[in-house]
């Protein structure tokens, strides 16, 4: 199992950021995809039609995001946090993603740094 971690400077408010990551209708405008989600400890989310599962394990607003991320039955799930700072040009944004199999190391790291937070960047760019 491995670790990731990785800053992306994002063009918008610590608050608009937060947003993006929470909200239902925002995080379907910037993934392409409806998604299921809510602010709530506890709840199971989906995004990008099934591709990303977990459960939303904590949340302080404007701030931290933590989630649970599954891999399917054959390994255990992996543990997303998502820190939120205020940056000169706007917001910097940590994601730490632990427990990550070895074997999907390589596409998750791809999957931050062009959809996840890729696609991020483009949308407040606009």
């Amino acid at each position: 199992m491995k670790n990731y971690q990785q800053d992306y400077i994002l063009k918008a408010t610590p608050e608009e950021v937060y947003t993006a990551l929470t909200n239902p209708f925002t995080i379907e405008l910037w993934t392409g995809y409806p998604a299921v989600m809510e602010e709530q400890e506890g709840m199971e989310f989906s995004m990008w039609d099934g591709d990303i599962v977990g459960k939303n394990i904590h949340f302080e607003p404007n701030r931290k995001v933590v989630q649970q991320w599954y891999f399917g039955d054959e390994y255990p799930s992996s543990t997303v946090t998502i820190l939120l700072f205020k940056h000169n040009r706007g917001t910097k944004a940590r994601v730490i993603h632990e427990n990550i199999p070895d074997e999907a190391y390589e596409n998750m790291k791809e999957g931050w740094d062009n959809n996840y937070f890729g696609n991020l960047q483009r949308f407040f760019d606009i």
